[in-house]
């Protein structure tokens, strides 16, 4: 189905009321061509594997607004990877309505997505980091960070005895790149990390 899952752990802080953890999932659209086909990296052997590796390149930061919940116990036809990768996020799994119309399009049953509340629906919705009181339904951001993913094959040339140039896919080239994921929260408490210090 062309999908992609990042899953986020959140050390909780006891002291102001917290659970141990609390975890999050956000879904969205894999692109074609985002990552290398899994045949490819299977084929191509990792010189050094303990090494610890610094991406090539840097992609800018993307900022996603998730203005979608996904029911957990009906995701798996969304993804199969759904009910392992985000089993302890089962009420925080969000994604975007783009990405649910392209989904939608391709077959998926519309019922596993609930809409959720936005700003310009209520106008006295506030980012929780603006929000003074913990109990208040706000705008949470969470932001992460993929430091090394394989993002393209590279290609080196090499030359026949009749000096006749072709290439082969010789690596992987690596790329690191940031995110930013906007959605709603029922209450601040469920957001305390996004604070102004």
């Amino acid at each position: 189905q062309e999908v992609k899952i990042f899953r986020a752990l959140i050390l909780g802080e006891l002291e102001r009321g917290q659970s141990q953890f609390q975890a999050l999932c956000f879904v969205t659209r894999l692109h074609r061509n985002e990552i290398i086909p899994s045949e490819s990296m299977a084929k191509l052997r990792q010189k050094n594997p303990r090494t610890v590796r610094q991406a090539e390149e840097v992609r800018g930061l993307e900022h996603l607004s998730m203005d979608v919940a996904v029911n957990f116990s009906k995701g798996a036809q969304l993804s199969s990877h759904i009910h392992n990768v985000c089993a302890e996020a089962r009420e925080a799994i969000y994604t975007r309505e783009e990405d649910v119309k392209f989904w939608l399009e391709k077959g998926v049953d519309g019922s596993m997505f609930e809409v959720l509340p936005r700003g310009s629906d209520v106008p006295e919705l506030q980012r929780c980091r603006l929000c003074p009181d913990r109990w208040r339904p706000c705008v949470c951001s969470y932001s992460l960070s993929i430091e090394w993913y394989p993002c393209m094959l590279k290609y080196c040339k090499s030359r026949d005895a009749g000096g006749k140039v072709s290439s082969y896919k010789c690596g992987i080239r690596s790329c690191q790149k940031g995110y930013t994921f906007d959605y709603y929260v029922p209450q601040k408490q469920l957001c305390l990390w996004d604070e102004e210090t």
